[in-house]
């Protein structure tokens, strides 16, 4: 972990007057150079997404080249597009991280919006050619590696990530332009099986901008109060702790239990964002998982329990994906404070 920390140190500012340099030297770069960089191929691979569910993989130039972008209705504004969110937040972490290879980003997208254009009205489904035809996606998210930076937490490597979560369904596109909502992380990827690892100091559930300068300022910001050697520390503590057989089960009961609880009497019990089925994938992979199944004796440990809910996570809508992923790191570190005699989330287990 001291490597870690190391490279850390020297690509965080860590003082107010290089903070400050780095914010006042935020400006958007050429698009050229920041495209041909983002659009670097993919290397083809075999590991699962990083989110599954409804969504399927695209390209930086499908979104660039095919896709339309919306606008606010009432001012005919232009939002920031999904290409223009990517290219953004991977300039605040080349500002960030300047001496760090950024992989190119996994784009997922859900929800196609379709449309045609304005000569194209009167035509019938089946006379509609290419150039007829309008799209763009409702929700994506993407995922970038900075693999020079990276841990392993019992025998799985983890490299450090940066993403985002992109919504139109969470703007009023009726109005008038206004500052419009991102969702952003940095946190780590387990590159065993690709789940993400989001701590809640790494993650801003509602980034307001008006524009790609603002938004970018507030990226950096966002960068620099993450604190990746907490982070870490908290995740390798939950190798320390384990379950048997019995704790585990009354969990994913318990679990399930709780979203059936009154709301008064939920509301008296930590917040779990997985619904039934999410618990049902953590159940089947308690005896099936490759990686993180229960141990001969039947026990199980923290580590592999957190990576239960994180594998279940990529079940997930695209707009509540992230949310989830903080809510599980913050959920198993709760259920280590009540193996330790916290009161919080006896409930869970006992």
């Amino acid at each position: 972990m001291e490597q870690v920390l190391q490279i850390r140190q020297g690509n965080l500012p860590l003082s107010f007057r290089t903070h400050n340099r780095i914010i006042e030297e935020a400006v958007i770069i050429e698009e050229s150079n920041t495209i041909q960089n983002i659009t670097q191929v993919r290397t083809s691979d075999k590991r699962t997404p990083f989110i599954e569910a409804n969504t399927k993989e695209v390209t930086f130039q499908h979104l660039k080249q095919d896709c339309v972008i919306p606008v606010f209705s009432k001012d005919n504004e232009v939002t920031i597009s999904h290409t223009n969110f990517i290219e953004t937040v991977y300039e605040a972490a080349t500002k960030v991280f300047p001496n760090e290879r950024i992989d190119a980003p996994e784009i997922r997208v859900s929800h196609l919006i379709k449309g045609r254009t304005p000569d194209a009205i009167h035509k019938s489904v089946n006379e509609l050619l290419d150039q007829d035809k309008t799209l763009y996606y409702e929700r994506a998210a993407f995922v970038m590696e900075i693999p020079t930076i990276h841990e392993d937490i019992e025998g799985n490597l983890l490299n450090l990530s940066i993403g985002g979560v992109r919504a139109y369904n969470h703007e009023n596109l009726y109005s008038k332009k206004s500052v419009e909502k991102f969702k952003v992380f940095i946190g780590f990827k387990n590159m065993v099986c690709c789940n993400l690892c989001v701590s809640t100091d790494g993650f801003k559930e509602e980034l307001r901008a008006l524009n790609c300068n603002e938004l970018i300022n507030k990226v950096i910001q966002m960068f620099q109060l993450y604190n990746v050697s907490k982070h870490l520390q908290l995740m390798n503590t939950f190798k320390n702790y384990s379950l048997t057989e019995h704790q585990f089960a009354q969990l994913a009961g318990k679990s399930r239990l709780y979203q059936c609880l009154p709301s008064k009497e939920q509301k008296q019990l930590p917040n779990l964002d997985f619904n039934d089925g999410h618990l049902n994938i953590i159940a089947r992979n308690y005896y099936k998982d490759d990686a993180f199944c229960r141990n001969n004796d039947n026990s199980i440990n923290l580590w592999k329990v957190y990576n239960l809910f994180t594998g279940a996570n990529k079940n997930s809508y695209i707009d509540s994906f992230l949310n989830r992923a903080a809510n599980g790191t913050e959920f198993v570190n709760g259920v280590a404070s009540a193996l330790k005699g916290d009161s919080e989330y006896r409930w869970f287990i006992e």
